[in-house]
């Protein structure tokens, strides 16, 4: 399977641009800590460029440590609403941090393709109505830019914490949640994590961290664009 995707990694990254008409291949990439600790320019952002040339790409990325999707999505989903945890005080103000900066970076720019990349989920693990704020968050981008065929590409949160008992049944379901969202979606795909946060300690033993490596950063920052230009190839066809 390693071979396999390192193969399909090397041809989307070696071929030659690909061109599907006119216009701005646009990337939002926002989520959490693990998305902020992501460095585009070192990946992702090299992939896509070589896959539709660096005139045809706009990469807009934003990430926020400790933030549950409330703080992007603007409606509350949960009855009664939520007084504990990761509850903001004004929903959605990190979309409107993140949206404000897409429109900036697409201003007088004409869109071919929008591709969403979300890392998140790790804040929202006694959320039983994730699913249904991913759908408004989704909504809410394709109002904001007027762009109905938005790709969906997910970062399923990772294996940390599977071996301990504390908020188990909340890290599953939200695993669950994502990976079935994505594959659910026309348009939609997800990341496996689990392989990107081992840590080797003193003693040689593994830790499921929750923060990735460095490595870890640069693998998802290409498996993010594998996943977000096999999307853009089978719609364009």
């Amino acid at each position: 399977m390693r071979s396999l995707r390192a193969a399909l990694w090397m041809l989307l990254v070696l071929s030659p641009a690909i061109v599907i008409g006119g216009g701005k291949h646009l990337f939002i990439l926002s989520g959490q800590s693990n998305m902020a600790g992501m460095k585009p320019e070192v990946s992702f952002t090299p992939a896509v460029t070589k896959a539709f040339g660096k005139e045809n790409i706009i990469v807009a990325k934003s990430g926020y440590s400790g933030a549950s999707i409330r703080s992007w999505a603007k409606s509350n989903h949960e009855f009664p609403p939520p007084t504990t945890g990761r509850v903001p005080k004004v929903r959605g103000h990190f979309y409107d941090t993140m949206i404000n900066g897409v429109k900036a970076a697409t201003k007088d720019q004409t869109l071919k393709t929008v591709t969403f990349v979300w890392m998140q989920g790790e804040s929202d693990l006694n959320n039983t109505a994730y699913d249904v704020y991913l759908k408004e968050l989704i909504w809410q981008i394709q109002t904001d830019i007027n762009f109905k065929e938005i790709n969906i590409v997910i970062g399923r949160i990772s294996d940390c914490g599977l071996d301990q008992p504390k908020r188990l049944a909340g890290k599953k379901y939200i695993r669950k949640t994502q990976q079935e969202f994505a594959e659910a979606h026309p348009r939609g795909a997800w990341v496996d994590t689990d392989d990107l946060n081992d840590r080797k300690q003193e003693d040689g033993t593994i830790v499921h961290d929750l923060h990735y490596t460095p490595e870890g950063y640069q693998l998802l920052g290409q498996r993010f664009a594998e996943k977000s230009i096999a999307l853009i190839k089978v719609n364009a066809k």
